[in-house]
This record gives structure tokens, C-alpha cells and sequence, in this order.
């Protein structure tokens, strides 16, 4: 189990032992009775369904001539399978030649409840295959886990060794002349089979009577079939505390109706060669176990997901593709953005000119009739970048890949429509300052357009088979990302698959061209297109490439822009920021980037326009502002108690992991004491607070600093910390000379100062977060640092209590109240119940979020930081 698939997994127990409920949010479904299997048939794979409910072997009737089923009433198309549709059942005919062949099965989500954002996401994608059995049909799960060499001595051995599960069986309703059979396959699709189902999407159990097939297409490479699949979703359950009774749940269960995409595609006839996988070079992969690597290990390994090019001259160094990667507009785009979609698409041009191609990537419109007319966008030939009306501010790109070799079929991109306000806010609150156009709304439509293209271009290297490298921003020398040459031709991160959005570091002194401000394809996207897509034409066999593309990725060595986040760093890299620029020097980058929010705040009020409308959009800029400043904040905690990771294999001296230096981190402490801790006064201008309601002025304050302390108390970064003391001895930045600091930047008033209310709700904050280490989490021992954390508090209730002898009667009742806190937290008698499912996660490195953390990592590549006001 991954470590990613270990924390889900282990995530789900603990909130399941948390709230005393089960793991599953419905009763499961009833055990269908089995039905014996026909002679000769296999039985399903252990720990998978042979048939889902209502899907029960049939028993083996006789087939009916073909048009006493298939009557003049059909609806007939012609496909890859012959599809036909009579009073709302849906009869398959399956080519002879198809049959036995592997199809992919892929099923989306193409509409949702409202206040879901999965449009268009894929809830499971499998490889299948039809098998006739005497009169029956069986649908086969059909498994490329394991693998080896044709002339292996194991290769009968490997294939005999993996039992395909039968996810579904039919009988056969009657024969064409050809010897096709037909079979009913309604239940297929408004049923659950195996894996193909909406339930973790809703959290709801499959109501097959209020489900249906809504209509079917068959194209020459696929066939399409689009269902409605409603559920039935119980309450969720309410969390309950120790010795509280369990109140009984007064909602109703409530129906959620998906319509579910269902795709059957032909794959390659000739597999694509796989390219191997490095984990120096960020790429999506799909994973099988070798077992032809030698006879001592059965390797696990990787094979990256790419499109299929390939060269019409060969010996070209830069040829066009035999078939080029194209991307369809779909007509639903704005008329003004279409150009900048356009431009976002085709911008990865100059990365696959590095891997030899000319025009690899294009984007067209939707052809007419008579340019193609065979053209349909639900086609899975054919991929498109969607336009969706809704208001969720999001983008992703998706791809469908074939599991034997990795190669991208099809991959079409969703772009929700309001990623255009995300986008225009992200501009004003990060470079407004920087750009005239921003500083009046609306934004200029070149503006609009360029900001799109951006989206697009990132969303695209998804759908090129490129993950997320965040890493990259931490890569260039900060000072470099005011000078505007270096800009012109490196940009401002090496990468636009980063989080890194628009160069908040630069100054309006450093009078830069605006469109410098916005990311664009880096030296890095350049350096993984080559090395993932650049033929090696000597090699017969991916392991014949191995030692190319290990060259290529030592690269990074001499050139560290071309890094890659790493496996190994598990979460304690310096430089794994997300929304960060110029995060090797957080601290500087981070110093510049509040002198523009400082900026921002004093341009809000007239960037509005006086329209005579409410001030939500002023609200919606001004909390963004401080997401901003809370996510600038957080890039200079993580030097705290972090390392300097490059990954790197067996061939490549030196450490992996370095720990920051102890200047670093005792600067970023410093930088905090006077950037967080002191109150930000210019975010409390009241020209802006003025026009917003009343709980806006201090909420937002007080909500982040409780975030971003709890950050720098976690047991993660203490343990940290502590690590690196074992490890470096005195030259380390030690635990307890770090609580020290944090002690004297955040109770600066002791002894005898007046507290503000502002700083009050700062110090509170800070020994909540230091009393809920001492939770009873440590079970097994092995967090060093609650030791020093007990001591930290013993010494700040000494503190607290002498200091609250003086001042008026508000500040000694804070800080005697301070000092009743930590003596609660202290006294054994108060420890919660312990939890040895959440010790265990502790050591694993589990950390669970807060109820509301806006610094939870998001499910998006798009996620708003901007927290939705009070009662909305």
C-alpha cells in the first residue's frame, strides 16, 4: 500500500473510531445467492464481485432468432459494437473479431448534485473484455499487473497466474448471421458492476428503479452510453463526544440523481512502447510487477502515460508528427477567450520542439459536417477542452491512458467558468499593484484572455501526462525574479505545472512588462517533454532506454531548475510550497510580497466600480488579501524544522536530504515575530473595513493566526527539529531554543505591558495549540518533543501567573486564565481518552487538519483560499 493509500485508509478508521460510526455510510446490500458457474467457466479473483447485485448468473436459456429480438422497432448503430435500442432496453452485438479482444471501460460523472464540483471526473476506468461461454456472455476483468519477457522461462507461469473476475454475465438473447451474439446490457449501466458506480461520489446506496439509460452512440473506435444512476443517501452521521449518548438522526433520506458517462474503447492493436518511470521526472504512470527483471526480485515498477508520437521523418532532428496531439474549442466558449484557449494550447509547442516534433500540439475548432463528418465530441477520438457554466472557480485535465503501455487516448479538459473570477482576483491581490490595468474592475479582455491562457496551458500538461512540480518555484535564485531579462527567457518558475501563480516578488520600481507577471512554459516543462517524449531509436525494448533517460535526468544535477519534487522528501522539503514565488529565500520573497498586499489594501476601495450595487465583490477581494497574506505567512514556517531535498538514485553521490541551516530558520522565527505576531495593522485600513460588516475586521486575523500556529507547534515539525538536533548536534536549531523564540516574540507585553484585544486572542491561540500536544497522542512513545513541550508550558504558567499580579483587571484576568489553561492541560486528570488507532497515525506521520484549515491541501488545481463569510 502507498503511503498516500495507507493515510486514506487510515484517515477513514480514525474518523470512524472518532465518532463512533461505521466506515461505510449506508448498510451495504444484500449478498446475492450465488449462482453455480458454468462448466468450464473460472471463478472471479478473490476479493472481487463475480457479479454485481441483480447481476446473478443466468441460467442458460436458448437463443431466440435474431428478429424476434432485434425487431424492425430498433434503433441500429454501427461501431465498434452494434448498438441498438427497443423500448428501453439496450441489446449489444458483439463483432466476432471483438470478442475476447481488451476494451477499456471508462465511467465519468457529466452531471452532479448541486454544490458538488465533479463535473466530468472519472469514477473508475478498467480494462475488459467480452468472452462468449456456450450461451452466455461473461464481461472479464482483465488484469496487466504482472508482466514479463515473451521468452521468460516465468511467462506461462505469469499468465496463467492471474484469474480475470467476472464482473457481469448475460445470456445471449440470439445470434446475427454472422455468429455475433446479442445481448441485453440495460442492467450494465443503471446497476452497480464492480467498480463502475457513482456510491463514493454521493455516499449513497444504487436505487436501480429510479435509474435508467438515457441514450447510447456507437462510433467506429467506441461506443457510448450515458446514464442516469440515482441514490438513496442517508444523514451523516454526527460526531459524538465520550460519555455523550448518540442523538438519532431527524433528516430524511434523500434522493441525488449523476448522470454517468460510460465509454467502451478499443484499445491499440499494437501497443506503444512503455517508457520506464523515473522518479526524478515528474510524470503520471500506471504500475505493474515485473517478473523478468532477474530471478532474485519481482520488481515493482512504473510506466509513464504520453501521447504516441512519432516522427514522419525519422531522421529529422525537428519533424512533424505522424499524427499530432489536437485539442477541439468546444463551442460553448466565450467568442472573446476562444484565441487565448487557443494560445494556452498550443503554448507546449516550444517544450515538444526539445523533443524533436514541429506542430505537436494544436487546437482547432469543432469541424463542420463536411470537414469531418464523422466528428462527435462524445467520440473518444477526439478530445476537447469543455467550457462548463458553473459557478465553481476550477480547471483540471484529465486523461484516459492505456494500461499495458501508458499511452493517453484520449484526455479532454474541463474548464468550469468561473475560473475566471479566481483568476481575476489571484491577479489583483498578488500584482495588482504592478499592472494599471488592475486597478480598476472589470479587468481589460487581453487581460481576462492572458489570465485563461494560463489556466489552460497548465491544464494541458496534465492532460500531457505531467503532474504537479512544486518544487520548482524554490529553484531560482530569489533576486533573479525582479531582473526582466532573466524574466524574458526563464520566467519566473521553472515550471507552470507549479502552484506558482503571478510574480509577487517583483516591485513597481522594478517597472516590469506586465506580462512577465504571469507564468508561462520554464526551462523544467522543456526538460520533461524531452525526456518523456524525445524517440530513442535504437532501443527495441523499454528496458533498452534505460540508460538514456537516465542521462538526460542526471541533467538536474548541474541544472537544478530542472528538479523534480520528490518521493522521499514526505512532506519536510523546503521548497514543496504551494502558491509560492521565490520560495528559496521565503523569508525575502515573502517580505516583498506584503509590501504589495500592503499595496493592495490601500488600492481596494477604488478598484471597485461605484455601480450602485452591494459590496460583495470588495468582501470577496478582501478576504482573498488575506489568503494571500496567510499563504505567505506559511512559506516561511516551512523552513522551520525543514530540509533541502534533491532526489537522486544509486548512482548519484551525496545525501538526499540536507537540513536547512539553523541561521534559515532562526531568521524565518524572527520574520514571523514581526510580520504575524505583531498585529498587521495595514490590513485593518478603514477605508476597506468601513464598508464590510462588522465581524469582518478582526475575524480573519484571528482565524489565521490560530491556523498558521498550530502549524508551527505540529508534531511533524517538532519532531523534526528534534531529528536534526540528534543529527547535527549543537550546529542544529534545537526545540527548545525555538519555543524560547516563539515564547518572546508572542508574550512581548510580560511582564507589565498592556495586551491588546488582537494580541490577547494571539497568546490564547498559541497555548491552546501547545495544550493539544499534550493529547494523549504518544502512546507508543516516540514523540521526543511533548517532553519539551511540557516543559515549555510549566515555565510559561510560572510566567503568566507572576505577570498577572499587574495591570487592570482585563489583562490579569487573561493571563491568569492563560495560566489555568496550561495547569488543565498539565493535570493527568483532564487527558482525553487515548486512542491507539490516532498514536499509531501520529507516528506515521499523519497529521489530521483542523475542522476549517485553509491551509488544507485541496482536491483542485485550483483551490481559493478565500473563505466564504460568515453565514453564507
Amino acid at each position: 500500500m502507498t503511503t498516500t493509500s495507507s493515510r486514506r485508509v487510515l484517515g477513514a478508521l480514525l474518523m470512524a473510531l472518532c465518532t463512533g460510526t461505521a466506515l461505510a455510510q449506508t448498510p451495504p446490500a444484500p449478498t446475492p445467492v450465488p449462482t453455480p458457474a458454468p462448466a468450464g467457466a473460472s471463478a472471479p479473483t478473490p476479493g472481487r464481485a463475480a457479479s454485481a447485485p441483480g447481476l446473478t448468473l443466468p441460467d442458460p436459456t436458448e437463443p431466440k432468432p435474431y428478429d424476434k429480438v432485434i425487431t424492425a422497432e430498433a434503433k441500429t448503430q454501427d461501431g465498434l459494437l452494434r448498438v441498438h435500442n427497443l423500448k428501453n432496453k439496450l441489446y449489444f452485438e458483439i463483432p466476432k473479431e471483438v470478442l475476447e479482444q481488451p476494451l477499456l471501460m471508462v465511467a465519468n460523472a457529466t452531471a452532479v448534485p448541486a454544490g458538488q464540483e465533479h463535473v466530468g471526473r472519472t469514477l473508475n476506468q478498467d480494462v475488459l473484455r467480452f468472452v462468449l461461454h456456450q450461451n452466455r456472455v461473461l464481461l472479464q476483468l482483465v488484469s496487466h499487473s504482472a508482466v514479463t519477457s515473451p521468452g521468460n522461462v516465468l511467462a506461462d507461469a505469469v499468465r496463467q497466474s492471474q484469474r480475470d473476475a467476472i464482473l457481469a454475465v448475460f445470456p445471449v438473447e440470439a445470434f446475427a448471421k454472422s455468429g455475433a451474439p446479442v445481448i441485453e446490457v440495460t442492467r450494465l449501466f443503471n446497476t452497480e458492476v464492480g467498480d463502475f458506480s457513482a456510491r463514493a461520489l454521493v455516499r449513497g446506496s444504487l436505487d436501480s428503479s429510479h435509474s435508467y439509460v438515457e441514450k447510447a452512440k456507437a462510433f467506429k473506435g467506441s461506443v457510448r452510453v450515458d446514464a442516469v444512476q440515482t441514490y438513496t443517501v442517508m444523514p451523516t452521521p454526527q460526531p459524538t463526544l465520550p460519555g455523550v449518548p448518540l442523538v438519532p438522526q431527524m433528516q430524511p433520506a434523500r434522493s441525488a440523481s449523476v448522470n454517468v458517462a460510460f465509454s467502451i474503447v478499443e484499445l491499440p492493436k499494437e501497443p506503444m512502447l512503455p517508457r520506464l518511470m523515473d522518479d526524478r521526472v515528474g510524470y503520471f504512470s500506471v504500475g505493474r510487477t515485473d517478473f523478468g527483471s532477474g530471478l532474485q526480485e519481482a520488481r515493482r515498477e512504473r510506466v509513464i502515460t504520453r501521447w504516441r508520437l512519432e516522427k514522419k521523418d525519422p531522421a529529422a532532428a525537428l519533424s512533424e508528427p505522424v499524427k499530432p496531439i489536437v485539442w477541439y474549442i468546444d463551442k460553448a466558449t466565450p467568442t472573446e477567450l476562444v484565441p487565448y484557449v487557443k494560445k494556452g494550447i498550443e503554448a507546449w509547442n516550444v517544450a515538444f520542439e526539445a523533443a524533436g516534433f514541429k506542430n505537436a500540439v494544436q487546437a482547432r475548432p469543432y469541424p463542420s459536417a463536411e470537414e469531418d463528418p464523422e466528428f462527435d465530441p462524445e467520440d473518444v477520438r477526439y478530445s476537447v477542452i469543455r467550457w462548463v457554466p458553473s459557478p465553481i472557480a476550477n480547471a483540471y485535465g484529465p486523461h484516459l491512458a492505456d494500461p499495458r503501455s501508458g499511452e493517453i487516448l484520449n484526455a479532454n479538459i474541463v474548464m468550469f467558468h468561473n475560473i475566471v473570477q479566481l483568476q481575476r482576483d489571484w491577479y489583483l491581490t498578488q500584482v495588482g499593484p504592478l499592472d494599471p490595468r488592475a486597478r480598476k474592475l472589470p479587468l481589460p479582455d487581453d487581460l481576462m484572455g492572458e489570465l485563461v491562457a494560463f489556466v489552460v496551458t497548465h491544464e494541458v500538461g496534465h492532460s500531457l501526462g505531467l503532474p504537479h512540480n512544486m518544487k520548482a518555484s524554490s529553484l531560482y535564485p530569489v533576486e533573479k525574479l525582479r531582473d526582466a531579462q532573466w524574466l524574458k527567457t526563464m520566467g519566473h518558475t521553472p515550471s507552470i505545472m507549479d502552484y506558482s501563480r503571478f510574480n509577487y516578488v517583483a516591485q513597481p520600481e522594478d517597472r516590469l512588462d506586465p506580462a512577465l507577471l504571469i507564468p508561462k512554459i520554464g526551462p523544467y516543462d522543456q526538460f520533461a517533454v524531452r525526456w518523456g517524449y524525445t524517440p530513442i531509436l535504437s532501443a527495441k525494448t523499454s528496458e533498452d532506454e534505460r540508460q538514456q533517460l537516465n542521462l538526460w535526468a542526471r541533467e538536474q544535477v548541474g541544472t537544478p531548475w530542472l528538479r523534480f519534487s520528490s518521493p522521499k522528501a514526505d512532506g519536510s522539503d523546503v521548497g514543496e510550497n504551494m502558491e509560492a514565488v521565490g520560495d528559496a529565500d521565503a523569508v525575502t520573497a515573502t517580505g516583498l510580497g506584503v509590501r504589495n498586499l500592503q499595496r493592495v489594501v490601500k488600492m481596494l476601495p477604488a478598484v471597485v466600480p461605484e455601480d450602485g450595487k452591494d459590496d460583495q465583490t470588495l468582501e470577496a477581494l478582501y478576504r482573498s488579501t488575506w489568503g494571500q497574506w496567510v499563504q505567505e505567512m506559511n512559506h516561511v514556517i516551512t523552513v522551520i524544522g525543514s530540509y533541502e531535498v534533491q532526489n537522486k538514485h544509486n548512482d548519484q553521490p551525496g545525501a538526499i536530504a540536507t537540513p536547512v541551516a539553523r541561521e534559515r530558520q532562526v531568521r524565518a522565527v524572527k520574520f514571523l515575530n514581526e510580520q504575524m505576531f505583531t498585529t498587521p495593522q495595514w490590513m485593518l485600513d478603514p477605508a476597506v473595513t468601513q464598508r464590510l460588516r462588522n465581524i469582518e475586521q478582526n475575524l480573519w486575523l484571528g482565524v489565521y493566526q490560530r491556523t498558521l500556529l498550530r502549524q508551527l507547534v505540529s508534531p511533524a515539525r517538532t519532531q523534526r527539529l528534534m531529528a536534526q538536533e540528534a543529527q547535527l548536534g549543537p550546529r542544529a536549531y534545537r526545540l527548545t531554543d525555538y519555543l524560547a523564540d516563539l515564547r518572546r516574540g508572542i508574550f512581548t507585553e510580560l511582564p507589565a505591558a498592556p495586551i491588546t484585544p488582537a494580541r490577547r486572542n494571539l497568546q490564547r491561540f498559541y497555548v491552546d495549540a501547545l495544550a493539544a500536544r499534550l493529547g494523549g497522542l504518544n502512546l507508543l512513545g516516540l514523540d521526543d518533543g511533548e517532553a519539551l513541550v511540557r516543559a515549555e508550558l510549566r515555565e510559561l504558567k510560572g510566567t503568566l501567573a507572576a505577570a498577572a499580579q499587574q495591570g487592570d483587571a482585563g489583562r490579569r484576568a487573561h493571563l491568569q486564565a492563560l495560566a489555568d489553561t496550561i495547569a488543565k492541560a498539565l493535570d493527568p486528570k483532564f487527558a482525553p481518552a487515548a486512542n491507539p488507532l490516532a498514536a499509531l497515525m501520529r507516528v506515521m506521520g499523519y497529521q489530521a487538519a483542523d475542522a476549517w484549515d485553509p491551509l488544507a491541501v485541496a482536491a483542485s488545481c485550483w483551490p481559493s483560499f478565500a473563505p466564504a463569510p460568515p453565514n453564507d
